[in-house]
């Protein structure tokens, strides 16, 4: 019985730790996830996850398939990614919480998150996006942007 209850105590306490799914230090400046699954399948799931919540993505950069292009040109091979993209969208709500702590918090938008795959790592796919850091009394700003992020991103990779 004892052990039962340790046990239980062990999973109550590591649950959280284990749901939130990133995998850099709470304080990193760039909060990383990562899933064993399929690539495609986690990009289609934040694609839906972005305009879910009625945001517009605005472009995709296409990371990777730029390192291929330049790599003969720059002398600068793709040794990294397999595959990495970006998907840039923006939160009206948001932008105007920032601007009005800031107006040169304009710069946040338009939000980030990156998806990739690396090339010695086949079938885990990562998943990113930049801790903001504001100007002005932007503190609500900042989490209510974080918890955007991580919404997405935890929606994206169940």
């Amino acid at each position: 019985m004892r052990n039962l209850i340790v046990l239980l105590i062990c999973l109550l306490t590591a649950g959280p730790l284990l749901a939130s799914g990133s995998i850099t230090p709470p304080e990193a400046p760039i909060i990383v996830y990562q899933a064993e699954d399929d690539y495609e399948a986690v990009k289609s799931n934040l694609e839906i996850a972005i305009t879910g919540r009625g945001m517009v993505i605005s472009s995709m950069l296409h990371i990777s398939d730029m390192f291929q292009r330049t790599a003969q040109d720059t002398g600068l091979p793709n040794t990294l990614y397999d595959q990495a993209e970006a998907f840039e969208f923006c939160s009206i709500r948001l932008s105007h919480q920032m601007s009005a702590a800031h107006p040169a918090n304009l710069s946040i938008c338009p939000l980030v998150i990156g998806i990739y795959t690396l090339q010695e790592e086949p079938g885990m796919v990562y998943v990113s996006y930049r801790r903001p850091s504001m100007l002005g009394d932007a503190g609500a700003a900042e989490q209510a942007l974080l918890d955007l992020y991580k919404g997405i991103v935890t929606e994206s990779i169940e």
